[in-house]
């Protein structure tokens, strides 16, 4: 069975300045090399001092940028810290089950975009689009059609939505 789209993932913004919120600037833009955003990144957690929520974000946030450069491992590492800081952050559960996704863990992305959905993450359309694409992974074609339905309903108009949807008969 194919995965049968990109995943979705979400930054966390950081309130206030400094490299932490550099951080976050450079992965909502998209706009950087990873390696110096990276070591931004990194540097912010290293030498900031912030608030719980500000750590959680940015290990989120690094996590997002590992997440697009494939290190999969490493993001997970991230997120799971986020969790660890901040274990009500829903945007740390909807990377993690995108970066287990790529990873093709597909049970294990279900058991974390649950935990999202139930935490009603900022980016919720995401985490059901996500799980969609879990669940049809792991052969629960109708739940999977029901959440691309729950996405595009949550944002209508999305694109990666409607093309999942358009794939279904029904």
């Amino acid at each position: 069975m194919a995965i049968t789209g990109t995943a979705a993932s979400a930054q966390v913004l950081v309130i206030g300045g400094g490299l932490a919120r550099e951080c976050y600037d450079l992965v909502k833009s998209g706009n950087y090399s990873f390696r110096g955003a990276d070591q931004t990144c990194t540097l912010a957690l290293q030498e900031e001092t912030m608030t719980r929520p500000n750590r959680a974000a940015t290990h989120v946030n690094r996590g997002v940028l590992r997440m697009r450069e494939g290190d999969y491992d490493k993001a997970l590492r991230d997120y799971s810290a986020a969790i660890d800081i901040q274990p009500e952050m829903g945007a740390a559960y909807l990377n993690k089950g995108a970066a287990h996704i790529y990873q093709r863990d597909f049970p294990e992305a279900l058991e974390t975009l649950d935990r999202a959905i139930a935490l009603e993450s900022a980016d919720i359309f995401a985490a059901y689009y996500n799980r969609g694409i879990a669940r049809e992974n792991t052969g629960d074609v109708t739940g999977a059609y029901y959440d691309f339905q729950k996405a595009l309903e949550l944002k209508p108009g999305w694109e990666l939505a409607e093309r999942q949807l358009d794939r279904f008969n029904v």
